[in-house]
This record gives structure tokens, C-alpha cells and sequence, in this order.
């Protein structure tokens, strides 16, 4: 079974990426799990056509936590994708990362933590207390960055990478770096400076998706890109970028950046 996590910039696409990469990987036979783990509860929306799924703090929150059953956490998506958010507290109140714990102790409980490939969509702003403990706990082995070219995400991703390098030697993390995937945003090289940045860090660009107007297509209709419009490019973008991650074995320990060379890298690029 592959565990992987998807970690990057708030904004910058990953549920987008994830629900897509999801949905092709389904394509292929395989049975998959998606786990939102950020209080927006939106990662499995297009999976879903359009529904906000109940998360498992709101469920804890309103039922507490024995009267919960697996039929209340996980849904069934797009091609038979299994569905789970995690939620958070109310706003203002608490920490989003209790929610993500919480998660992973029920559906270890309910032994739903199996299948083909689980991934993991992960806020990438924040990596301490809860958002860190997919990498930190040892549920995701394979971290990939979604990043575009602006320096922001960029600046995010390499946060992730001095996460990875840090718990990479705890012996139940076990956590590596798989790959960086440039979810871009139209910018002059963009794709040549991601796939640097991935050199410099010690990983490789696995997939580069371009900015297309059918993704925001799709979306308003409540679907993936897979799902409404399945012979486009975008839609080979996802799965060629799901055949990447089944055939990748090149986990690494990544080497961050330095903030003055990380600007540096960003700027030989405008």
C-alpha cells in the first residue's frame, strides 16, 4: 500500500491535485482513500460532485466519538474513491491539527486505513502539532510539494522540506521526499525554476500541470477534470502524474534552502 501526502502553500491547488490524482489513480483499478486534512473539509468536494461531507470533529463535537461508525466518516466518491475530512475546531477555538488526530485514531479503530494507495491532502502553511503528524506518526512515507513559481509557494514548499529532513530520522516517521509537482501559474520558466528548486532540494520535478480554464470548468460543475472532461491535456496531466507516483522509488531526504539562496534561485529565473 502507498501512503503518500500532499503538502504545499494554502491556495496554491493541492485539493485540486489531489481529488484528480485520486480520481485517475481510480482509473486504474485501484482502490483508493482520501483524506482531507484541513479545516476548509473542501478536498473531497469535486469527488463528491459538489457536497461538503460531514467531517469527524463535527461528528465528535455533536455525537462524541464512541457513537461514531465508519458509515459516518467515509463516503464514497467518484469511481468508487473512499471520502474522509477531517474538519477542525470552531474558528478561533483550539487547533485544526486536533482534527487530523482525531481522524487517524477513529479510522485506525474502524481499520479503514488499507487499501491500494491513501493520500493524504495536507495544509502545507502550518507543519507543526497536528498538520505534521501524517509525516510525523509514519501514515505518509511519500511527501510530494505542490508548489507553482511564486516565491511564496515556493518559500512554503521548502518549510515542508526542513520538516521532512527533520523527521526523516525518527524511527516511526520514516517520512521521505518523493517529488515536487508544479501546479503553475502562468509564469515566464516557471517550469524550469521549479524543476531547479526540486534539484537544489535534493528531489526531481514529477509532473508539471499548466494553468487551463478547464480545471475552474470542471470545478463549477462539481467535478474533477477526470470526471467532466476526460480527454482533455489537463486531464492527461493527472494521469500521467498518477502513473508517476506508482512507478516513483526515489524517496529522498530533502536539503533545504537557505531564505537568501531560495530569493537568489527565484530571481536568476525572472
Amino acid at each position: 500500500m502507498k501512503q503518500i501526502a500532499l503538502y504545499g502553500k494554502g491556495g496554491i491547488g493541492k485539493s485540486t491535485t489531489s481529488s484528480n490524482l485520486s480520481a485517475a489513480l481510480s482509473e486504474r483499478g485501484l482502490d483508493i482513500l482520501q483524506i482531507g486534512c484541513d479545516p476548509k473539509r473542501d478536498s473531497t468536494r469535486m469527488l463528491m460532485h459538489g457536497r461538503f461531507i460531514p467531517t469527524v470533529m463535527d461528528l465528535v463535537r455533536t455525537q462524541g466519538d464512541t457513537a461514531i461508525t465508519l458509515s459516518d466518516v467515509e463516503f464514497p466518491g467518484y469511481n468508487g474513491v473512499r471520502c474522509v475530512e477531517a474538519g477542525g475546531p470552531e474558528p478561533g477555538v483550539g487547533c485544526a491539527g486536533r482534527g487530523i488526530i482525531a481522524t487517524f485514531q477513529l479510522l485506525e479503530k474502524f481499520g479503514a486505513l488499507k487499501g491500494d494507495v491513501i493520500v493524504y491532502d495536507v495544509l502545507g502553511d502550518v507543519v507543526c502539532g497536528g498538520f505534521a503528524m501524517p509525516m510525523r506518526e509514519g501514515y505518509a512515507q511519500e511527501i510530494y510539494l505542490v508548489t507553482s513559481g511564486e516565491l511564496m509557494s515556493l518559500y512554503a514548499a521548502n518549510n515542508i522540506c526542513k520538516a521532512i529532513k527533520r523527521l526523516a530520522s525518527r524511527v516511526k516517521s520514516n517520512c521521505r521526499l518523493a517529488g515536487v509537482i508544479c501546479n503553475a501559474k502562468g509564469q515566464p520558466k516557471e517550469e524550469e525554476l521549479v524543476a531547479e528548486f526540486a534539484r537544489q532540494v535534493n528531489s526531481n520535478l514529477i509532473e508539471f500541470i499548466p494553468r487551463d480554464r478547464v480545471v475552474q470548468l470542471a470545478e463549477l460543475n462539481r467535478k474533477t477534470v477526470i470526471e467532466y472532461e476526460p480527454a482533455s491535456a489537463q486531464a492527461e496531466c493527472y494521469r500521467s502524474l498518477a502513473a508517476r507516483v506508482m512507478e516513483n522509488t526515489r524517496l529522498t531526504i530533502p536539503t533545504p534552502l537557505e531564505i537568501d539562496d531560495l530569493e537568489h534561485l527565484a530571481y536568476s529565473f525572472i
